[in-house]
């Protein structure tokens, strides 16, 4: 098991998995009790995975992946979803653990929070699927296996073929398996001169 640093040094987006391997049913677990720990506004958690098991429906995705092999070869397909409206239903229950003067202050706080704002709703449904989809990618990294997150699909074919709900989006689809070849090698980050300024542009 690679420490955090390493996983995060050695991630790398793998597009030829070996198709005979199987990620063991409790590495699969044990991927997903790690993507529920991934951090959301007010404890929301509108995460929703798709796992693409069913070799007719990889297929499926597939054809709306515009042909990418790695979705018939990967051991594991995920589709990470969001439920924008997860802010509004039954939200007690995202602090059911906590003493009640702390839920009855939180709770109408995150009412005030996204109500009437459909954009912060859809942009925090977006940032929860980016953040889940690094915590699966690193987590499989540390275990030792590959990932690559996926944007290149026709989104619309996806959600019928998934018969996603209207109130949820996919923020992308993440494959997982074992790398059957060397990595490319780095194009390389930017200079951190580049990336961060200080206090304003």
């Amino acid at each position: 098991m690679l420490n955090t640093e390493d996983a995060i040094l050695v991630r790398r987006s793998i597009r030829h998995y070996a198709p005979e391997f199987a990620i063991p049913e409790h590495d699969i677990n044990k991927l997903l009790q790690l993507a529920l720990h991934t951090p959301t506004s007010f404890n929301i958690q509108h995460e929703r995975i798709v796992r693409v098991t069913d070799v007719a429906q990889r297929e499926r995705l597939k054809a709306a992946a515009w042909n990418q092999e790695h979705i018939s070869t990967a051991s594991e397909v995920w589709i990470i979803c969001a439920d924008i409206q997860a802010w509004q239903k039954t939200p007690e229950r995202y602090w059911r653990n906590v003493d009640e003067p702390t839920r009855s202050t939180i709770l109408p706080m995150l009412d005030d929070f996204y109500r009437g704002k459909p954009q912060l709703q859809r942009d925090e449904a977006l940032r929860t699927c980016g953040m889940v989809a690094q915590t699966v990618m690193l987590a499989a990294a540390a275990m030792g296996y590959g990932s690559c997150p996926m944007i290149g699909f026709d989104a619309d074919e996806v959600a019928r073929l998934i018969n996603l709900p209207e109130d949820h989006l996919i923020g992308m689809i993440v494959t997982l398996g074992k790398s059957v070849q060397p990595e490319n090698p780095r194009s390389g980050p930017l200079a951190v001169e580049e990336v961060i300024t200080h206090n304003h542009f």
